[in-house]
C-alpha cells in the first residue's frame, strides 16, 4: 500500500499546479501576462493578499467572496484545483513514480485548462493545445509516440476534410486535431480509437440538449483520453470480449 503521506503530497502540488492552471484559464483567453501583475479581484481590481490564494481553503475561508468587496468568487477555482489534485493522485496509483509521471499529469492538466476554456470561449488557444502534444510524446518510447501522434492527428485532419466537404460546412476545429494528437502520443493504437469512439458517446447526450447551439469537442475528446488511459486494461479486455466473445 503507497504510502498516504506521498498521496496527500501529490494531491497538495496538485491542488497547488490547479491555482497555476485558474490562472491560465482567466488570462490566456485575454491575452494578459501569466506572471505579472499579481492576482487582484477580477471586480474591484485589488491585489489579493497572500492568503487569499491558498488553494481550495482560501475559497472557503473567505465564503466564496472577494474579502475587499464582497462579490462572488466562481466555484471553478476550488474546483479546478480539486480535480487538479485528484488526477495527480489518479496518476500516481496507476503509474507510480516513473520518470515520466510528472509529464503525464502536466499534459492531462492542460487538458482540464482547455476544457474550461472551451466551455467558456467555444475556443482551444494553440499555446495551450500545442504544448499538451509536445510534452504528450516525451514518453519512454519517443519516437513510437510521436508516430502514434501524427497518425492520429493526420487521421482526423483528413476526416475532418471529407465530412466538411460533405456537410458543405466545417466538421471540426483545427484544436480538435491537435488534441487528436496528443491523444495518440499518451494512448497509442488501438487505444485512441476506443478514446475517440467514447467521446463521440459522451458528446451525443449535450449534443442533442443543445439543438442548434454549438457544443465544444474537445472537453469530450479530453475527458475520453483521460478514462481511457487511466482504465487502458479493461478497456482492452472490453474490446477483446465484444470481438472474440
Amino acid at each position: 500500500m503507497y504510502d498516504i503521506f506521498l498521496i496527500v503530497t501529490i494531491f497538495i502540488f496538485g491542488i497547488v499546479f490547479g491555482s497555476f492552471l485558474n490562472v491560465l484559464i482567466y488570462r490566456i483567453p485575454k491575452g494578459e501576462n501569466i506572471a505579472y501583475p499579481a492576482s487582484k479581484c477580477q471586480t474591484c481590481q485589488t491585489p489579493l493578499k497572500w492568503w487569499h490564494n491558498i488553494p481550495i481553503v482560501s475559497w472557503f475561508i473567505l465564503g466564496g467572496k472577494c474579502y475587499f468587496c464582497r462579490d462572488k468568487i466562481s466555484m471553478q477555482y476550488p474546483i479546478v484545483e480539486f480535480i487538479t489534485g485528484v488526477i495527480g493522485v489518479l496518476l500516481f496509483l496507476k503509474m507510480g513514480l516513473v520518470w515520466y509521471m510528472p509529464i503525464v499529469f502536466v499534459v492531462f492538466a492542460l487538458l482540464l485548462a482547455l476544457v474550461i476554456i472551451d466551455f467558456r470561449y467555444l475556443a482551444v488557444p494553440d499555446s495551450l493545445n500545442l504544448l499538451a502534444l509536445a510534452l504528450a510524446v516525451v514518453q519512454p518510447n519517443i519516437i513510437e509516440a510521436l508516430q502514434y501522434a501524427l497518425m492520429a492527428s493526420g487521421g482526423l485532419a483528413l476526416l475532418r476534410y471529407y465530412i466538411s466537404y460533405f456537410l458543405k460546412r466545417e466538421a471540426m476545429g483545427e484544436g480538435d486535431i491537435i488534441v487528436a494528437g496528443t491523444m495518440g502520443a499518451l494512448l497509442g493504437f488501438p487505444l485512441f480509437f476506443y478514446a475517440l469512439f467514447l467521446s463521440a458517446l459522451l458528446a451525443i447526450v449535450p449534443s442533442l440538449l443543445a439543438k442548434n447551439k454549438i457544443v465544444p469537442f474537445v472537453p469530450f475528446l479530453a475527458m475520453a483520453t483521460v478514462i481511457v488511459y487511466l482504465l487502458d486494461t479493461q478497456f482492452l479486455l472490453l474490446a477483446d470480449w465484444i470481438i472474440y466473445g
